[in-house]
């Protein structure tokens, strides 16, 4: 992680005091990016929290008093929350401010932001770091989450230049590889490999918990089970807004896997043995042979 001789940026305004926007302030304060951080979050215990964490040097009452003064700010808040974020920061952000945001889909985001940004908007810079833990809350914050992740960004056309540099130096000095692409291409990617092994984990949980045995089929279950299933713990509350906010190309990516599926239902009914290994040969010839992409290790 890069550490610098001074501080770029004088405030840091967090919105949203959990695990994503806790880890970023801990990273910047680690990378010398920041001279102040204060934070806004809805539950007034989570902000106290933040602050006895050392996490934020101030806690604020409102998103407006935390972005008043601030050159970064930091919206770290689940996607069904960002539209009133955006609302109650436009009259107290300052134009010269870098604004970004964690969320896992882009395109509703953006929406949202030129929805309530009005003559703000150039300050927003679009982004999604791919890191995380199946654990939420500032209690579970980590200086190196997004060490060794990817970064995505997906500018606006409105963005200066000096805004997009700065926010892909920021990611780069907290250890982030940092790509470019555009909201489209960043949601359809995301479903593919993201949006759905969430939706298709709860899935399997779910049905596994209501079957009338299911309680003891979970009993005996192993390794297999809990590779298969960890994600299934992620907040509930973020992956509902996920799933909703990019719907179209989750059910785009799940129609495309219940034909693969049923490749595999077909092949089962008919005592195709020969044909259920080849289907199983190539899933797993493709899994063998991927690895993490560097710079998400």
């Amino acid at each position: 992680m890069q550490t610098l001789a001074s501080p770029r940026f004088e405030r840091l305004a967090l919105i949203g005091c959990g695990l994503m926007g806790g880890s970023f302030a801990l990273a910047a304060r680690h990378a010398g990016l920041v001279r102040t951080i204060v934070g806004f979050s809805a539950s007034e215990k989570t902000r106290q929290r933040a602050r006895e964490l050392r996490v934020i040097d101030q806690a604020c009452a409102s998103v407006a008093e935390a972005v008043q003064g601030a050159d970064l700010v930091l919206l770290a808040v689940p996607v069904g929350a960002m539209a009133s974020s955006f609302a109650a920061m436009a009259s107290a952000l300052s134009a010269q401010a870098l604004l970004m945001d964690v969320g896992s889909t882009k395109s509703d985001v953006i929406a949202a932001a030129q929805t309530h940004l009005g003559d703000k908007l150039a300050c927003f810079v679009p982004a999604h770091p791919i890191a995380g833990k199946e654990v939420a809350g500032i209690e579970h914050a980590d200086a190196r989450l997004y060490q060794d992740r990817r970064t995505i960004l997906t500018p606006l056309s409105s963005n200066s230049m000096r805004h997009t540099q700065q926010a892909h130096d920021i990611w780069s000095a907290m250890g982030s590889h940092v790509s470019t692409m555009t909201a489209a291409d960043h949601d359809q990617t995301f479903a593919a490999v993201s949006h759905l092994p969430h939706l298709l984990a709860f899935a399997a949980v779910h049905a596994l918990t209501t079957h009338p045995q299911g309680a003891d089929y979970l009993d005996m279950a192993g390794p297999g089970f809990r590779d298969f299933s960890r994600i299934a713990a992620s907040d509930p509350a973020v992956w509902r807004d996920i799933l909703s906010a990019n719907r179209t190309e989750v059910l785009d990516q799940l129609a495309h896997f219940q034909s693969s599926l049923a490749l595999f239902e077909a092949a089962m009914q008919q005592g195709d043995t020969t044909g259920l290994q080849q289907l199983i040969e190539q899933a797993s010839d493709v899994r063998s042979g991927w690895a993490l992409p560097s710079g998400t290790a």
